[in-house]
C-alpha cells in the first residue's frame, strides 16, 4: 500500500450532484418494471414502484436544500442535518411500509422503488468518484 507524500495536497474528485442522469436511468428502470408488472397482472405494483422511485428523488432534492441551508448558516451544525435526514427518511420508510402492508402484495412496489432508486443515486455518485480516485498518481 502506498501513501501520498506528506507535502502533496490531497485531491478528491467532485461528486456529481445532478439528478438528470439518474433520472433517465430510473425512468428506464421504471418502464421495464412497469412492463413486467403489467405483463404479470400487477399494474398497482408498477404504480407503487414509481411512487417509491419518485420518493427517492424528492428526498434527494430535500437533502440538497437542507445541506445548502445548513452550509449557509453562520454556525453550521451537523446535528441539525442528521435530525432532518433521520426524520425525513423515517417518514418515507413508514409510508412505504404502510403501503406494503395495506396493499399486499402490490404495495411492496413502494419498497422496491425506494431501494432501486437509492441504488441508482448512490452508484451515480460513487462510480465517477472511484474512477477519479483511480486516475490519481
Amino acid at each position: 500500500m502506498t501513501a501520498s507524500a506528506p507535502d502533496s495536497a490531497q485531491f478528491y474528485p467532485a461528486a456529481p450532484t445532478g439528478l438528470t442522469r439518474p433520472g433517465i436511468i430510473s425512468a428506464v428502470v421504471v418502464a421495464v418494471a412497469t412492463a413486467v408488472a403489467v405483463t404479470l397482472g400487477h399494474p398497482w405494483f408498477a404504480a407503487f414502484f414509481l411512487v417509491g422511485v419518485v420518493g427517492v428523488f424528492v428526498n434527494a432534492l430535500f437533502v440538497k436544500r437542507a445541506v445548502e441551508v445548513v452550509a449557509a448558516s453562520e454556525d453550521p451544525r451537523k446535528s441539525i442535518l442528521a435530525v432532518n435526514s433521520a426524520l425525513r427518511l423515517g417518514a418515507i420508510t413508514v409510508l412505504a411500509l404502510v403501503a406494503a402492508i395495506l396493499v399486499r402484495p402490490d404495495g411492496l412496489g413502494a419498497m422496491f422503488g425506494l431501494a432501486i432508486g437509492q441504488v441508482i443515486l448512490v452508484l451515480n455518485t460513487v462510480i465517477p468518484v472511484m474512477k477519479g480516485l483511480r486516475k490519481q498518481p
